[in-house]
């Protein structure tokens, strides 16, 4: 009988210790991100100025691991997901083009739940092009200047300059300017405007 107990009582706390380990790594637990929590991703998706609309699908993926006092709240790889906010092409008179985004979800890697996020919009305009304008419009004043004076001397000269200026202000007005692209693989540092909690397994 004795024996009985004592294989009884080994075998139950050999259960025990068993199971314990397995409670622990088990564990779950809610860590909030604070705003203003960057986040590094690179796009899975390229937009531009001239080839996204708004309310487009965009998509990427975390670069980097989001960390808070040393436990992996975000793994790298997760995926996240927004839209397009803007889309302008560049105006053949004023107008620089833009593209912008912003993301709402994100989806840890090997879990189906989404996360609901609040981030800044992230966007970018083309550069300015008026120095560029005005020296095509100069360019094409000397030109015509300089046909002027070899058909009709310092008159000509003066006409073919008003023309030639005429023509060059012509193509500045029918041309636009540069459009704005960020393609697929581009890295984005997004912004959380509002705190994020996520359910961590230790």
């Amino acid at each position: 009988m004795r024996t009985v107990l004592s294989g009884l009582l080994a075998a139950g706390l050999a259960f025990t210790a068993a199971a314990a380990p397995a409670a622990q790594t088990g564990a779950i637990s809610d860590i909030t991100l604070l705003a203003g929590t960057r986040l590094q991703v690179v796009l899975d998706t390229s937009v531009g100025s001239d080839t996204s609309r708004v309310e487009q699908a965009v998509h990427a993926h975390l670069s980097r691991p989001v960390v808070l006092r040393g436990v992996t709240v975000l793994p790298a790889g997760s995926s996240v997901s927004g839209v397009v906010t803007s889309a302008t092409r560049s105006g053949k008179v004023k107008g620089l083009a833009h593209v912008a985004m912003r993301f709402d979800t994100v989806t840890p890697p090997g879990e189906s739940e989404r996360y609901q996020i609040r981030t800044l919009p992230v966007g970018r305009t083309a550069p300015a092009t008026k120095k560029k304008d005005a020296l095509e419009v100069g360019a094409s004043a000397a030109g015509g200047a300089i046909i002027g004076a070899l058909v009709g001397g310092e008159k000509g000269a003066l006409i073919g300059g008003a023309a030639g200026g005429g023509a060059g202000t012509a193509v500045v007005l029918s041309t636009r300017g540069k459009e704005v692209h960020v393609p697929k693989g581009a890295a984005l540092t997004l912004k959380l405007s509002a705190p994020l909690t996520v359910r961590v397994s230790s």
